[in-house]
């Protein structure tokens, strides 16, 4: 998966991800193809995670820096977690909820990480939740592409920009096929001096993870109504 980058050389961009990508499909060479039919024995045990981490890059002359660890606290990401967590627990094809510790996904662990969590849990769905934050801090018109499971969404950025994708994707474990994804994204447009650059920028990157978690939450509402209806009428698709 190619990063790709556009922009003046000398800036700075800063970036925190965590990638389902990465993560599952550690080589990109190798395809893994579902396994059979996603039957679904009804109701359904559910694990809520965060994915780990990811590693650090440079693009060109202009330093391009990544966090190998959280952008979030602890406390914000169990509170994020429990926000997905609630949206599960209001559908009756649900049994259980358990919000699985970041300690137990190993970078790049893929659908074998799956299957331990799966076993040690008892759960046989999972909502893996991701995000990405990019802060531009250079002058000149740049660009990003975030990458997601689905596909790659290519986005403009200038001077003191963030911005921010949250993602649930939601896996069937034993058959390694996605049930439904719910992104939600956020721009927080540049509107700072150099004298308060750094506090603006720490403040419109939690302004910008919360408004990418509201939108989130939303479409994920809307897309475990379309998963009912799924249930209910195509049991084992």
């Amino acid at each position: 998966f190619v990063l790709s980058l556009s922009g003046c050389a000398g800036g700075m961009r800063t970036r925190h991800y965590t990638s389902v990508v990465e993560y599952l499909y550690p080589n990109s060479k190798d395809t893994i193809a579902p396994q059979g039919v996603t039957a679904l024995s009804v109701p359904v045990k559910v694990g809520i995670a965060f994915v780990p981490g990811s590693g650090a890059q440079r693009s060109g002359s202009t330093l391009f820096r990544t966090g190998t660890s959280f952008a979030l606290t602890e406390g914000e990401r169990t509170r994020l977690l429990e926000e997905v967590a609630k949206n599960f627990r209001q559908y009756e094809f649900v049994d259980k909820i358990e919000i699985i510790p970041s300690a137990y996904l190993t970078p790049r662990g893929s659908f074998t990480n799956l299957d331990q969590i799966g076993a040690m849990y008892g759960v046989d769905v999972i909502a893996l939740v991701s995000y990405d934050q990019v802060q531009f801090t250079d002058e000149g018109l740049l660009s990003l592409t975030y990458w997601t499971i689905v596909g790659a969404y290519i986005i403009p950025g200038d001077i003191n920009d963030t911005h921010t994708m949250l993602d649930t994707a939601v896996y069937h474990i034993a058959s390694r096929r996605m049930l439904f994804r719910a992104p939600g994204t956020s721009l927080i447009k540049g509107r700072s001096t150099l004298v308060n650059l750094s506090e603006q920028l720490r403040e419109d990157s939690a302004q910008g993870f919360t408004e990418a978690s509201t939108r989130m939450v939303s479409n994920l509402d809307q897309q475990l109504g379309l998963f009912r209806e799924r249930l209910e009428t195509h049991p084992s698709e």
